[in-house]
């Protein structure tokens, strides 16, 4: 049996003021998959992600990457992870090549696995001409560029995406797309969150759809548009929205 990318069991995240993120959630994700997570704001979807990454911690339930225990053996766990958060959360003084790097030595590279790694992204994303320019004086595209070949400097093996085409332009939302093919092609698991349906129905195989904190539909993409509407309907549904309006445009 195939040991799962990700492998959640009844997770259940509650803060101090008393509010549920996550209740009861299961899910998982297996390995070479690009697996798609849908759900409103306010879902649970970031706070499984920082879960799953240790940025929060885990009120009850089982959390594994590729069968290592992310709570328990929290810092193995996250070798195997390389997280493209939502949010800038660099240094906007720093260069592009700093910010790289910089991360490439929290994960505990040497200078030379780190150059040629650094060298190797840059140049596959475009970057060799921004490279000594500060993240403050680049262009929001090219922000999301450098956030993830950030992620990947340590070549993990799963790679999570939160939103990673937010507010870029039609142009470079492809050219990131290109990307990410490229990389689930060559073997990389990644997971996605997105609040465009047309990346998900475009990237994806396998979609999860959370709602209150729970997963409330999760299959292969191909059963999200067995009905009319397609997977803007199924979504809506899931969530407890009214679709009529996408069926009777759909007729």
């Amino acid at each position: 049996m195939t040991t799962p990318a990700i492998n959640i069991e009844h997770l259940r995240k509650a803060y101090r003021t008393g509010t549920v993120a996550v209740q009861d959630l299961s899910m998982q994700v297996q390995p070479g998959d690009f697996f798609g997570f849908l759900g409103p704001n306010g879902a649970g979807k970031s706070t499984t992600i920082h879960c799953i990454t240790g940025i929060a911690t885990v009120t009850s339930g089982k959390i594994e990457i590729f069968g290592i225990d992310a709570v328990k053996d929290y810092r193995e766990a996250r070798r195997l992870i390389g997280l493209s958060p939502q949010e800038f959360n660099v240094d906007t003084f720093a260069t592009v090549t700093q910010i790289i790097d910089w991360m490439g030595g929290y994960f505990g590279m040497n200078a030379a696995q780190r150059k040629s790694r650094v060298d190797m992204l840059i140049q596959r994303f475009d970057l060799t001409t921004h490279a000594k320019k500060s993240f403050r004086e680049l262009s929001g595209g090219l922000k999301r560029r450098v956030i993830l070949a950030r992620a990947l400097v340590h070549d993990p093996k799963l790679l999570i995406l939160d939103e990673p085409t937010a507010g870029v332009d039609v142009e470079l939302r492809l050219d990131l797309w290109r990307y990410l093919q490229e990389l689930n092609a060559e073997g990389k698991t990644i997971l996605l969150t997105s609040h465009y349906l047309e990346e998900i129905e475009r990237l994806c195989k396998t979609i999860a759809v959370i709602a209150g904190g729970k997963i409330v539909r999760q299959g292969p993409k191909e059963e999200f548009f067995t009905m009319p509407g397609g997977l803007e309907k199924t979504y809506l549904e899931a969530t407890g929205h009214k679709a009529d309006h996408v069926a009777a445009g759909a007729a």
